[in-house]
């Protein structure tokens, strides 16, 4: 072969691997356990049926349901323009709607009505709930839930058990609280729940946060988390103050084992998930984990369960 003919070919691989190297990686896709599409971010999925909707769609099946819950993964800005999107849409159809939040504690209330009720600024709010000690994640995030709330003079509803006492007991047990404490916290927590507490596991062996030696007690701490969220919501349902619709991490709505099933096994109401889903490369996902998926980009980081990322 010639000096020419091999700088030709030489060339022409060059070409091709330099093309090659120019294309536009592919979206990461993801499949439903029993449905033979895939689907790409922004997509949104009815599960049961396996077939995806339009947002219109969406909000036409689950704006009559009593209890709406709406996950997120903390820390990705896109699931969170996806809950203001859908509270928007469901708002305008429920003027009696309230809101129910992971990001505030049930002792937190008195504050967060002060604020919603215009008597205090968004200053002089966060500073009084301490936002970034208790919660910590950015605030502009969760900012417009609160605005339009705040703007409509929706109930704000704080759902969460005291972070002290859930620390408490990943730490030492649910044994370690003083009767004060533990009378802060619902009668029953159920700890027999086999698929909850293998999924939980799971999570545990690969995320384990170094200050948390025994699953046992870590479970404890989730089911403590999970019943308090699920008791409060059920003493709203439970007043007649209507529908409500939850926004918490998505590892406390995955498979309703956590707080939707906890609420409705203590009153009866229609409820729905929604989880937004960010697809991390190719996903092969369980038929139960929600009754709607919207997927998305990947989260800016990788889940942690020592930083929530996913609850």
């Amino acid at each position: 072969m010639s000096f020419v003919q091999t700088t030709i070919i030489a060339v022409i691989c060059l070409c091709v691997i330099g093309c090659a190297g120019l294309r536009p990686p592919q979206p990461p896709t993801a499949t439903i356990a029993g449905v033979a599409e895939r689907f790409r971010p922004w997509q949104i999925v009815d599960v049961a049926s396996g077939k995806a909707i339009t947002f219109e769609e969406l909000i036409a099946h689950i704006s009559s349901k009593d209890l709406i819950f709406v996950g997120e993964a903390h820390d990705n800005p896109d699931h969170h323009l996806i809950q203001i999107q859908i509270l928007q849409a469901i708002a305008s159809r429920s003027p009696s709607l309230t809101l129910g939040m992971e990001f505030f504690q049930k002792h937190q209330q008195p504050l967060l009505d002060r604020y919603i009720q215009g008597e205090s600024t968004e200053k002089e709010f966060l500073e009084a709930v301490e936002w970034k000690k208790t919660w910590g994640f950015d605030y502009h995030f969760y900012r417009p839930l609160m605005q339009l709330a705040r703007e409509r003079r929706c109930r704000v509803l704080a759902i969460n058990a005291p972070n002290d006492m859930v620390r408490k007991v990943a730490r030492n047990g649910l044994k370690a609280l003083e009767p004060s404490e533990r009378d802060q916290l619902p009668k029953e927590i159920d700890l027999t729940q086999d698929r909850h507490r293998a999924f939980l596991q799971d999570i545990y062996k690969e995320h384990s946060p170094r200050d948390l030696k025994d699953f046992d007690f870590f479970y404890e701490a989730q089911c403590v988390w999970e019943e308090a969220m699920a008791s409060n919501l059920a003493e709203h349902f439970a007043s007649g103050k209507g529908r409500l619709i939850a926004f918490t991490g998505n590892g406390h709505i995955v498979n309703r084992f956590g707080i939707p099933d906890r609420t409705v096994r203590r009153v009866p109401a229609s409820m729905v998930t929604v989880m937004p889903y960010p697809l991390n490369g190719e996903e092969k996902i369980d038929r139960g984990i929600a009754d709607y998926l919207w997927f998305t980009h990947p989260s800016p980081h990788r889940f942690s369960m020592a930083q929530g990322g996913f609850w």
